[in-house]
């Protein structure tokens, strides 16, 4: 059984990376001789992989077919991803978890309130 991290009911009712960008924003004007390493939301440094592109173009290409149309999945998320999860990412490592143990959500600012 998990349990929720308690650090983030001390979250203040904000969009987090938008304080983080303003911080940054005030450092940088602050101390224009220093270099930044940004690592907040959109600050990606390199291409999606090829694999990935590859993934998403078969997903959409599937759903604009019937069988292959989804709709709105179960609230933990589809049981197909679930179980993929379970194979590739946690047995390959030797740990066992079953489907029902994964929770798929769109992040954790809407899981933690």
């Amino acid at each position: 059984m998990s349990k929720i991290n308690e650090n983030f009911l001390e979250l203040k009712d904000n969009f987090l990376f938008s304080t983080v960008s303003k911080k940054v924003a005030e450092f940088a004007q602050k101390n224009p001789d220093k270099k930044i390493i940004k690592l907040g939301i959109g600050d990606v440094t390199r291409p999606i992989v090829s694999e990935c592109i590859t993934a998403m173009n078969k997903a959409v290409a599937e759903l604009k077919t019937k069988e292959g149309f989804k709709g709105y999945g179960d609230e933990r998320g589809y049981d197909f991803l679930r179980k993929a999860i379970v194979e590739n990412d946690y047995k390959v490592r030797n740990i066992y978890l079953e489907p029902d143990e994964i929770f798929i959500s769109d992040g954790a600012k809407c899981d933690s309130r």
